[in-house]
């Protein structure tokens, strides 16, 4: 797909299931939209499956000038729940610094980037979850997509079991 990040983005909310039926109907009606995925792994039946999912599920980002008429038939595409706005005649575009490091972080597939190479003893920062912000140390790579930190807690060194792309290296 290609990209233009100077374009305007917004958000438009889906229906249950409604991703494949949202990106269809949106391009026969002009629009360019984008959905970013990352990999997911999951046990299923004792083997471990990969699939992609969408990073935010249940929201699809859509291009599209609202200077120009027709923008408003967004509202109504099959797929689409409703466009996130507040004001229905000046629609606020997400930051374009959003868009634009969200974009360089995906592929052409709209995959967003593996997370760092890692390896023991790297410093790192959680990005997310109860730990957000605390830096640490890796002290294992383990099995698939998680690693084993260490990290200060309370004045005592705490080993947590975290995914990888929940960090990034320093």
């Amino acid at each position: 797909m290609s990209k233009r990040p100077a374009e305007n983005w917004y958000v438009a909310q889906l229906r249950p299931q409604g991703l494949k039926r949202a990106e269809e109907n949106l391009s026969r009606q002009g629009f360019q939209s984008f959905c970013p995925k990352r990999l997911e792994s999951a046990l299923r039946n004792g083997r471990r499956t990969n699939r992609f999912a969408p990073l935010f599920p249940g929201y699809l980002f859509i291009a599209f000038d609202p200077n120009v008429s027709g923008w408003t038939a967004i509202n109504s595409t099959r797929g689409i729940s409703r466009l996130i706005i507040t004001d229905i005649r000046n629609p606020v575009p997400l930051p374009a610094s959003f868009m634009a490091g969200l974009m360089a972080r995906c592929d052409e597939e709209d995959v967003v980037g593996a997370p760092p190479d890692l390896s023991e003893g790297d410093r790192i920062r959680v990005l997310s979850g109860p730990f957000a912000e605390v830096i640490a140390r890796i002290e294992s790579l383990q099995e698939g997509e998680r690693i084993q930190i260490l990290m200060d807690l309370m004045g005592q060194q705490t080993r947590i079991s975290l995914p990888r792309n929940r960090v990034e290296k320093l």
